[in-house]
């Protein structure tokens, strides 16, 4: 944790915020294990307000119990938003966690979650896909990389009404790319902006499904003969626009 996040449901008086759930037992843990000076009273840490600015907030109590920090001017702005937008076939639930986290923290700040003929079709009723868990994710990836702005998340469950009536908006203005283990082109060394990147589950997007995309005016490239897990090809995906 580099940064601390709060917001209005945290502060006990307009200038004063009191944490005492995950991220008072993280710093916690910090202060115990590592014998941290700068976690202690009248010293301060860096804050943020979840959707807002940055700054400082003094600490005024560090119990066994809580923290409390008196809020000292929030001036700095957050990092600029990675202009890319991604589409991700559902992977697996367990890897969500990852992905989010990681895609989060390179400052990608809109994600499509879609359906496809190869997605299972339980992973859409797996609890890690419950609003108070997606979040968590995200707030960790802000967490690591001192960002506030949280990203938004948009389920798809059905794959033609996607394509065909939203794709058409969502994609206009951006350079769209299908990344796909195939024999096409090789990915671009880096991304013009705005960019929005379609990646498909393990076993790929069906022919169907590119030939959709492609009708879209989006491009198919490869990153390569390596078939790449989901959660390792979006980090190196997102790369080419940093």
């Amino acid at each position: 944790m580099n940064i601390l996040l709060f917001s209005e449901l945290d502060k006990i008086t307009p200038n004063i915020i009191r944490i005492s759930d995950h991220r008072y037992l993280h710093l916690k843990k910090r202060q115990q294990h590592t014998s941290s000076p700068d976690i202690t009273t009248g010293n301060s840490l860096r804050i943020g307000e979840i959707n807002g600015n940055m700054g400082f907030g003094n600490i005024i109590d560090f119990n066994d119990s809580f923290i409390e920090l008196e809020l000292g001017p929030l001036n700095d702005e957050p990092p600029t938003p990675n202009d890319v937008t991604l589409i991700i076939a559902l992977p697996r639930p367990k890897m969500l966690k990852r992905i989010f986290r990681e895609a989060t923290t390179l400052g990608i700040k809109q994600f499509y979650i879609i359906n496809t003929f190869k997605v299972d079709k339980s992973y859409w009723s797996s609890p890690v896909l419950e609003t108070e868990n997606l979040k968590r994710f995200l707030l960790e990836g802000l967490e690591q990389c001192i960002d506030t702005q949280l990203p938004v998340i948009h389920f798809k469950r059905f794959f033609k009404p996607f394509v065909e009536d939203d794709l058409p908006t969502l994609s206009s203005g951006k350079k769209g790319y299908v990344a796909h283990p195939s024999d096409v082109e090789s990915c671009p060394a880096a991304f013009a902006s705005p960019t929005i990147i379609a990646i498909g589950p393990e076993g790929g997007f069906t022919d169907y499904e590119i030939e959709k995309f492609s009708d879209c005016g989006f491009e198919s490239i490869s990153l390569g003969k390596r078939i790449l897990k989901v959660e390792t090809a979006i980090p190196v995906l997102v790369g080419r626009s940093i």
